[in-house]
Protein backbone atom coordinates (compact mmCIF):
# COMPACT_ATOMS: atom_id res chain seq x y z
CA UNK A 1 0.00 0.00 0.00
CA UNK A 2 1.14 3.64 -0.94
CA UNK A 3 0.36 6.82 0.85
CA UNK A 4 0.76 8.75 -2.30
CA UNK A 5 -1.96 11.24 -3.69
CA UNK A 6 -3.13 8.78 -6.12
CA UNK A 7 -3.26 5.94 -4.03
CA UNK A 8 -5.33 7.63 -1.64
CA UNK A 9 -7.82 8.87 -4.40
CA UNK A 10 -8.44 5.78 -5.60
CA UNK A 11 -9.48 4.75 -2.38
CA UNK A 12 -11.94 7.40 -2.06
CA UNK A 13 -13.34 6.94 -5.60
CA UNK A 14 -13.76 3.03 -4.11
CA UNK A 15 -15.50 4.65 -0.87
CA UNK A 16 -17.89 6.41 -3.06
CA UNK A 17 -18.77 3.54 -5.52
CA UNK A 18 -19.56 1.75 -2.04
CA UNK A 19 -22.20 4.32 -1.58
CA UNK A 20 -20.66 6.46 0.94
CA UNK A 21 -20.72 9.98 0.40
CA UNK A 22 -17.50 11.64 0.19
CA UNK A 23 -17.58 16.10 0.16
CA UNK A 24 -15.01 17.92 -1.02
CA UNK A 25 -13.92 19.12 2.14
CA UNK A 26 -14.02 16.28 4.00
CA UNK A 27 -11.63 15.12 0.96
CA UNK A 28 -9.10 18.22 1.64
CA UNK A 29 -8.99 17.23 5.31
CA UNK A 30 -8.05 13.55 4.93
CA UNK A 31 -5.58 14.77 2.21
CA UNK A 32 -3.84 17.51 4.23
CA UNK A 33 -4.26 14.32 7.00
CA UNK A 34 -2.35 11.60 4.93
CA UNK A 35 0.87 14.09 4.18
CA UNK A 36 1.18 14.98 7.87
CA UNK A 37 1.37 11.02 9.14
CA UNK A 38 2.84 9.54 5.69
CA UNK A 39 2.98 5.85 6.00
CA UNK A 40 2.01 4.93 9.34
CA UNK A 41 -1.37 3.26 8.30
CA UNK A 42 -2.92 3.11 12.05
CA UNK A 43 -3.03 7.01 12.16
CA UNK A 44 -4.45 7.12 8.43
CA UNK A 45 -7.18 4.51 9.26
CA UNK A 46 -8.24 6.88 12.17
CA UNK A 47 -8.10 9.92 10.02
CA UNK A 48 -10.21 8.71 7.44
CA UNK A 49 -12.70 7.35 9.97
CA UNK A 50 -12.97 10.35 11.79
CA UNK A 51 -13.02 12.78 8.22
CA UNK A 52 -14.95 10.79 5.99
CA UNK A 53 -17.44 8.52 8.02
CA UNK A 54 -20.09 10.47 10.14
CA UNK A 55 -22.31 7.60 11.49
CA UNK A 56 -22.00 4.21 12.58
CA UNK A 57 -23.36 3.03 9.24
CA UNK A 58 -20.61 4.33 7.36
CA UNK A 59 -18.25 3.47 9.89
CA UNK A 60 -19.07 -0.17 9.26
CA UNK A 61 -18.95 0.24 5.49
CA UNK A 62 -15.63 2.26 5.66
CA UNK A 63 -14.05 -0.39 7.68
CA UNK A 64 -14.86 -2.63 5.72
CA UNK A 65 -13.30 -0.50 2.02
CA UNK A 66 -10.28 0.36 4.21
CA UNK A 67 -9.66 -3.12 5.16
CA UNK A 68 -10.10 -4.79 1.60
CA UNK A 69 -8.15 -1.81 0.12
CA UNK A 70 -5.15 -2.25 2.63
CA UNK A 71 -5.13 -6.46 1.41
CA UNK A 72 -5.14 -5.40 -2.27
CA UNK A 73 -8.61 -8.28 -2.47
CA UNK A 74 -12.45 -7.39 -4.14
CA UNK A 75 -14.44 -5.48 -1.67
CA UNK A 76 -17.88 -8.08 -1.03
CA UNK A 77 -19.95 -5.98 0.70
CA UNK A 78 -22.80 -8.99 1.88
CA UNK A 79 -24.68 -8.08 4.78
CA UNK A 80 -24.65 -10.74 7.40
CA UNK A 81 -28.57 -11.20 8.17
CA UNK A 82 -30.46 -13.06 5.38
CA UNK A 83 -31.70 -10.65 2.51
CA UNK A 84 -35.24 -8.96 2.93
CA UNK A 85 -36.89 -7.33 -0.46
CA UNK A 86 -37.09 -3.81 0.08
CA UNK A 87 -38.37 -1.10 -2.47
CA UNK A 88 -35.75 1.71 -3.07
CA UNK A 89 -37.26 4.94 -4.42
CA UNK A 90 -35.23 7.66 -5.67
CA UNK A 91 -36.28 10.89 -4.62
CA UNK A 92 -34.54 14.17 -6.77
CA UNK A 93 -35.81 17.10 -4.40
CA UNK A 94 -38.37 17.85 -7.39
CA UNK A 95 -42.30 17.54 -7.31
CA UNK A 96 -42.20 15.30 -10.52
CA UNK A 97 -43.85 13.16 -8.32
CA UNK A 98 -46.31 15.01 -6.83
CA UNK A 99 -49.24 13.91 -8.67
CA UNK A 100 -48.81 10.03 -8.05
CA UNK A 101 -51.86 8.66 -6.92
CA UNK A 102 -52.36 7.50 -3.08
CA UNK A 103 -51.99 4.01 -4.29
CA UNK A 104 -48.11 4.86 -5.49
CA UNK A 105 -47.87 7.11 -2.23
CA UNK A 106 -48.61 4.58 0.06
CA UNK A 107 -46.03 2.16 -1.06
CA UNK A 108 -43.32 4.97 -1.22
CA UNK A 109 -44.14 5.51 2.46
CA UNK A 110 -43.34 1.65 2.84
CA UNK A 111 -39.79 2.00 0.97
CA UNK A 112 -36.52 4.18 1.83
CA UNK A 113 -36.25 7.07 -0.15
CA UNK A 114 -32.79 7.90 -1.28
CA UNK A 115 -31.95 11.74 -1.69
CA UNK A 116 -29.54 12.99 -3.96
CA UNK A 117 -26.86 14.92 -1.79
CA UNK A 118 -26.04 18.27 -3.24
CA UNK A 119 -23.39 19.09 -1.34
CA UNK A 120 -20.79 18.24 -4.20
CA UNK A 121 -23.04 20.16 -6.50
CA UNK A 122 -23.25 22.92 -4.42
CA UNK A 123 -19.55 23.38 -3.87
CA UNK A 124 -19.09 23.96 -7.31
CA UNK A 125 -21.91 25.91 -8.14
CA UNK A 126 -21.52 29.89 -9.11
CA UNK A 127 -22.75 32.17 -5.99
CA UNK A 128 -24.59 34.33 -8.99
CA UNK A 129 -26.74 31.21 -9.92
CA UNK A 130 -27.73 29.86 -6.55
CA UNK A 131 -31.39 30.20 -5.32
CA UNK A 132 -31.96 31.48 -1.82
CA UNK A 133 -32.68 28.14 -0.39
CA UNK A 134 -29.42 27.26 -1.48
CA UNK A 135 -27.52 30.46 -0.73
CA UNK A 136 -28.99 29.57 2.73
CA UNK A 137 -26.84 26.22 2.76
CA UNK A 138 -23.83 27.61 1.52
CA UNK A 139 -23.60 30.68 4.23
CA UNK A 140 -23.39 27.36 6.57
CA UNK A 141 -20.54 26.09 4.63
CA UNK A 142 -19.40 29.32 4.68
CA UNK A 143 -19.08 29.71 8.75
CA UNK A 144 -17.64 26.24 9.13
CA UNK A 145 -14.22 27.43 7.26
CA UNK A 146 -11.27 28.83 9.09
CA UNK A 147 -8.30 29.87 7.40
CA UNK A 148 -4.84 29.20 8.67
CA UNK A 149 -2.26 31.49 7.27
CA UNK A 150 1.12 30.08 7.00
CA UNK A 151 3.50 30.59 9.58
CA UNK A 152 6.65 32.60 9.63
CA UNK A 153 9.60 32.83 11.78
CA UNK A 154 9.57 35.06 14.24
CA UNK A 155 11.91 37.75 15.79
CA UNK A 156 11.19 36.99 19.23
CA UNK A 157 13.18 33.74 20.72
CA UNK A 158 12.19 30.73 23.25
CA UNK A 159 13.93 28.35 25.34
CA UNK A 160 14.96 25.69 23.51
CA UNK A 161 15.62 21.94 24.10
CA UNK A 162 18.09 22.10 21.43
CA UNK A 163 21.93 21.77 22.16
CA UNK A 164 22.48 23.52 18.61
CA UNK A 165 20.17 26.84 19.31
CA UNK A 166 21.29 30.33 19.90
CA UNK A 167 23.38 30.54 23.11
CA UNK A 168 20.86 31.77 26.10
CA UNK A 169 23.06 33.68 28.21
CA UNK A 170 21.25 34.43 30.75
CA UNK A 171 19.85 31.14 31.54
CA UNK A 172 23.17 29.74 31.24
CA UNK A 173 24.82 32.11 33.97
CA UNK A 174 21.98 31.80 36.25
CA UNK A 175 21.90 28.41 36.70
CA UNK A 176 25.40 27.90 36.95
CA UNK A 177 25.24 29.55 40.22
CA UNK A 178 24.12 26.35 41.59
CA UNK A 179 27.14 25.02 40.70
CA UNK A 180 29.70 27.17 41.90
CA UNK A 181 29.82 28.91 39.04
CA UNK A 182 30.47 26.40 36.44
CA UNK A 183 28.28 26.04 33.42
CA UNK A 184 27.66 22.86 33.52
CA UNK A 185 23.81 23.11 31.81
CA UNK A 186 24.11 25.28 28.91
CA UNK A 187 20.70 26.96 28.11
CA UNK A 188 19.48 27.95 24.45
CA UNK A 189 17.16 29.76 22.25
CA UNK A 190 15.18 29.62 19.05
CA UNK A 191 13.41 31.42 16.85
CA UNK A 192 9.22 30.91 17.67
CA UNK A 193 7.13 30.73 14.51
CA UNK A 194 4.32 32.00 14.31
CA UNK A 195 1.37 32.80 12.13
CA UNK A 196 1.42 35.65 9.20
CA UNK A 197 -1.10 38.27 9.49
CA UNK A 198 -4.13 38.37 6.61
CA UNK A 199 -6.02 41.37 5.34
CA UNK A 200 -8.98 40.54 3.39
CA UNK A 201 -9.95 43.64 1.18
CA UNK A 202 -13.52 42.94 -0.30
CA UNK A 203 -14.48 44.81 -3.25
CA UNK A 204 -18.45 45.23 -2.57
CA UNK A 205 -19.67 47.46 -5.40
CA UNK A 206 -22.22 46.90 -7.95
CA UNK A 207 -20.54 44.78 -10.69
CA UNK A 208 -19.58 42.41 -7.51
CA UNK A 209 -23.36 42.26 -5.92
CA UNK A 210 -23.37 38.91 -6.95
CA UNK A 211 -20.36 37.62 -4.83
CA UNK A 212 -20.27 40.92 -2.06
CA UNK A 213 -22.50 38.75 0.25
CA UNK A 214 -20.51 35.51 0.30
CA UNK A 215 -16.92 37.35 0.17
CA UNK A 216 -18.00 38.73 3.50
CA UNK A 217 -19.11 36.12 5.03
CA UNK A 218 -15.71 34.33 4.12
CA UNK A 219 -14.47 37.23 5.99
CA UNK A 220 -16.59 37.09 8.85
CA UNK A 221 -15.14 33.21 9.12
CA UNK A 222 -11.79 34.52 8.94
CA UNK A 223 -12.07 37.20 11.54
CA UNK A 224 -14.10 35.29 14.12
CA UNK A 225 -11.45 32.13 14.33
CA UNK A 226 -8.10 34.09 13.95
CA UNK A 227 -6.61 37.12 16.35
CA UNK A 228 -4.34 38.44 13.17
CA UNK A 229 -6.84 38.56 10.41
CA UNK A 230 -7.86 42.47 9.07
CA UNK A 231 -11.02 42.84 7.03
CA UNK A 232 -11.96 45.81 4.22
CA UNK A 233 -14.64 46.99 2.09
CA UNK A 234 -13.68 48.66 -0.88
CA UNK A 235 -16.43 50.48 -3.18
CA UNK A 236 -15.92 54.12 -3.59
CA UNK A 237 -14.13 54.43 -0.34
CA UNK A 238 -12.23 51.96 1.91
CA UNK A 239 -13.97 51.09 5.33
CA UNK A 240 -12.41 48.74 8.31
CA UNK A 241 -15.12 46.44 9.18
CA UNK A 242 -12.89 43.97 11.26
CA UNK A 243 -14.79 44.93 14.42
CA UNK A 244 -18.08 44.83 13.16
CA UNK A 245 -17.58 40.85 11.82
CA UNK A 246 -15.65 40.30 15.27
CA UNK A 247 -18.54 38.08 16.82
CA UNK A 248 -20.05 34.71 16.47
CA UNK A 249 -23.18 35.55 14.67
CA UNK A 250 -22.63 35.47 10.96
CA UNK A 251 -25.83 36.88 10.74
CA UNK A 252 -25.36 39.79 13.34
CA UNK A 253 -21.99 40.41 11.93
CA UNK A 254 -23.27 40.76 8.39
CA UNK A 255 -25.87 43.28 9.56
CA UNK A 256 -23.35 45.51 11.19
CA UNK A 257 -20.62 45.26 8.52
CA UNK A 258 -23.57 46.29 6.26
CA UNK A 259 -24.42 49.44 8.68
CA UNK A 260 -21.02 50.82 8.99
CA UNK A 261 -20.94 50.54 5.02
CA UNK A 262 -22.01 53.57 2.82
CA UNK A 263 -21.52 52.78 -0.77
CA UNK A 264 -22.60 49.56 -0.63
CA UNK A 265 -23.28 48.25 -4.14
CA UNK A 266 -22.21 51.51 -5.92
CA UNK A 267 -18.92 52.00 -7.81
CA UNK A 268 -15.11 51.05 -7.73
CA UNK A 269 -12.30 53.01 -7.14
CA UNK A 270 -9.60 50.48 -6.61
CA UNK A 271 -6.94 52.66 -6.78
CA UNK A 272 -8.30 55.35 -4.25
CA UNK A 273 -8.86 52.33 -1.86
CA UNK A 274 -5.63 51.10 -2.16
CA UNK A 275 -3.94 53.90 -1.65
CA UNK A 276 -6.14 55.13 1.47
CA UNK A 277 -5.10 51.36 2.89
CA UNK A 278 -1.28 52.15 2.41
CA UNK A 279 -1.24 55.45 3.51
CA UNK A 280 -3.43 54.93 6.89
CA UNK A 281 -2.30 50.57 7.77
CA UNK A 282 -0.36 49.05 4.92
CA UNK A 283 2.71 51.49 5.18
CA UNK A 284 2.49 51.80 8.77
CA UNK A 285 2.45 48.13 9.51
CA UNK A 286 -0.75 46.19 9.00
CA UNK A 287 1.01 44.99 5.21
CA UNK A 288 4.57 44.75 6.59
CA UNK A 289 4.95 40.58 5.94
CA UNK A 290 1.44 39.74 5.61
CA UNK A 291 -0.43 37.58 3.10
CA UNK A 292 -3.43 40.66 1.28
CA UNK A 293 -6.19 38.98 -0.05
CA UNK A 294 -7.93 40.91 -2.38
CA UNK A 295 -11.73 40.26 -3.49
CA UNK A 296 -12.58 42.03 -6.40
CA UNK A 297 -13.62 41.63 -10.27
CA UNK A 298 -10.81 43.99 -10.94
CA UNK A 299 -13.82 46.36 -12.74
CA UNK A 300 -12.44 50.13 -11.82
CA UNK A 301 -13.51 54.00 -12.25
CA UNK A 302 -10.21 55.13 -11.59
CA UNK A 303 -7.26 55.71 -13.09
CA UNK A 304 -4.87 52.51 -13.79
CA UNK A 305 -2.40 53.91 -13.94
CA UNK A 306 -2.75 55.32 -9.75
CA UNK A 307 -3.80 51.69 -9.20
CA UNK A 308 -0.63 50.38 -10.55
CA UNK A 309 1.41 52.72 -8.17
CA UNK A 310 -0.86 51.34 -5.23
CA UNK A 311 -0.31 47.94 -5.72
CA UNK A 312 3.32 47.90 -6.40
CA UNK A 313 3.60 50.32 -2.48
CA UNK A 314 1.54 46.99 -1.25
CA UNK A 315 4.04 44.68 -2.78
CA UNK A 316 7.09 46.03 -1.56
CA UNK A 317 5.72 45.86 2.25
CA UNK A 318 3.30 42.68 1.44
CA UNK A 319 4.87 38.76 2.10
CA UNK A 320 2.31 37.91 -1.00
CA UNK A 321 -0.87 39.40 -2.88
CA UNK A 322 -3.29 37.41 -3.48
CA UNK A 323 -6.30 38.26 -5.95
CA UNK A 324 -9.46 36.63 -5.87
CA UNK A 325 -11.61 37.25 -9.10
CA UNK A 326 -15.17 35.80 -9.32
CA UNK A 327 -15.08 36.42 -13.23
CA UNK A 328 -12.05 33.92 -13.70
CA UNK A 329 -13.71 30.89 -13.80
CA UNK A 330 -15.67 32.19 -16.58
CA UNK A 331 -15.37 30.18 -20.13
CA UNK A 332 -12.61 32.48 -22.28
CA UNK A 333 -11.95 34.86 -19.81
CA UNK A 334 -9.07 37.48 -20.39
CA UNK A 335 -8.09 39.78 -17.57
CA UNK A 336 -8.78 42.70 -20.01
CA UNK A 337 -10.03 45.16 -17.50
CA UNK A 338 -8.29 48.37 -17.57
CA UNK A 339 -7.89 47.49 -13.31
CA UNK A 340 -7.53 44.05 -13.52
CA UNK A 341 -4.53 44.79 -16.44
CA UNK A 342 -2.77 47.52 -14.13
CA UNK A 343 -2.84 45.16 -10.63
CA UNK A 344 -2.02 41.86 -12.45
CA UNK A 345 1.70 42.47 -12.76
CA UNK A 346 2.05 42.84 -8.97
CA UNK A 347 -0.37 39.65 -7.76
CA UNK A 348 1.91 36.55 -6.35
CA UNK A 349 -1.81 34.24 -7.01
CA UNK A 350 -4.62 35.08 -9.05
CA UNK A 351 -7.24 32.54 -8.39
CA UNK A 352 -11.31 31.92 -8.73
CA UNK A 353 -13.67 33.05 -6.37
CA UNK A 354 -16.85 32.46 -7.27
CA UNK A 355 -18.10 28.80 -5.23
CA UNK A 356 -17.47 27.54 -1.92
CA UNK A 357 -14.88 24.87 -3.72
CA UNK A 358 -12.92 27.80 -4.98
CA UNK A 359 -13.34 29.54 -1.51
CA UNK A 360 -11.78 26.08 0.01
CA UNK A 361 -8.35 26.65 -2.64
CA UNK A 362 -8.14 29.80 -1.42
CA UNK A 363 -8.07 28.56 2.52
CA UNK A 364 -5.81 25.55 1.62
CA UNK A 365 -3.48 28.07 -0.57
CA UNK A 366 -3.22 30.55 2.49
CA UNK A 367 -2.35 27.85 5.05
CA UNK A 368 0.75 26.72 2.70
CA UNK A 369 1.45 30.12 1.45
CA UNK A 370 2.02 31.07 -2.31
CA UNK A 371 4.52 29.42 -4.22
CA UNK A 372 3.92 29.94 -8.02
CA UNK A 373 4.20 33.53 -8.73
CA UNK A 374 2.10 34.92 -11.82
CA UNK A 375 4.38 38.11 -12.52
CA UNK A 376 6.30 36.35 -14.39
CA UNK A 377 3.58 35.54 -17.22
CA UNK A 378 1.39 38.29 -16.71
CA UNK A 379 3.64 41.49 -17.53
CA UNK A 380 4.00 40.62 -20.82
CA UNK A 381 -0.09 40.39 -21.78
CA UNK A 382 -0.45 43.27 -19.24
CA UNK A 383 1.63 45.42 -21.04
CA UNK A 384 -0.40 44.24 -24.29
CA UNK A 385 -3.27 45.46 -23.49
CA UNK A 386 -1.98 48.87 -22.28
CA UNK A 387 -1.09 49.17 -25.97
Amino acid sequence: MTTESDGVLGFIDILRSAGLAVPVGSLIAFLEAVQLLGEDLHSIYWAGRSTLAHSPQECELYDIVFRNWILGTEMELVASSPATSQSLSVDGDDAENESQDDESDAEIDQSDVLRFSRTETLHSMDFAALTDEERNEADQFIAAMRVNAATRRSRRRRPSKRANGTPDLRRTVRESLRTGGEPFHRRTLERRRVARRVVLIADISGSMASYSRALLRYAHAAVSARTSVEAFALGTRLTRVTRELATRDPDFALQRASASIEDWSGGTRLGEGLGQFNDLWGTKGMARGAIVVILSDGWDRGDPEHLATEMARLSRVAHEIVWVNPLKASEGYAPLARGMAAALPFVDEFVEGHSLESLERLSSLLSRGTSSPVRSWTTPRVQEVNR
